[in-house]
């Protein structure tokens, strides 16, 4: 194999490593909030990451551990939920990446479960020493708005493609 290929291969498995790390990086987030594992929630995020969701901006690693130990968070586990990310779109750009997803909160009341809210989440992330960390999470709730709707658009349509393949 020449050089010039294996270090185009080199590449494609570098990329597909750091997808797939970012995606289990989202992944991993509903089933440790609904656990309340602050501390492993909060580390999710650079140290001055933003947690930008209806009515709550989180600006750092602490204020997010404060929000899952939260008492209104701590009682909607504690009645029952999911809080689920679907699959993440991933765009990674060197040390950076932008990911979209949708997401659902599923709540239990009475015996049954319902879905509570449905949002549009648009992440910044930063390749650190620790692995792939969140600079900036933004969620909005899927109600028809432009907002919400331009979040998960916008890695395609402000010019953010990078080629996957050559």
């Amino acid at each position: 194999m020449s050089e010039e290929r294996l270090a185009a291969l080199e590449a494609r498995l570098l990329r597909v490593e750091d997808e797939l790390a970012i995606t289990r990086l989202i992944a991993s987030y509903g089933p440790l909030v609904d656990a309340g594992a602050a501390a492993e929630v909060a580390d999710m995020w650079t140290e001055d990451g933003e947690y930008d969701v209806e009515g709550w901006h989180m600006r750092d690693r602490g204020q997010v551990r404060a929000m899952v130990e939260s008492t209104a968070h701590q009682s909607l586990i504690a009645a029952g939920s999911a809080h689920f990310l679907g699959p993440a779109a991933v765009i990674v750009d060197g040390d950076t990446a932008t990911a979209v997803c949708e997401s659902l909160l599923v709540r239990h009341r009475d015996g049954e479960f319902f879905v509570w809210r449905a949002g549009a989440n648009h992440f910044e992330l930063a390749r650190t020493s620790a692995g792939w960390r969140i600079v900036r999470r933004v969620t909005r709730v899927l109600d028809g708005s432009d907002t919400a709707r331009r979040l998960l658009a916008e890695p395609w349509t402000s010019g953010n493609i990078i080629s996957e393949r050559k």
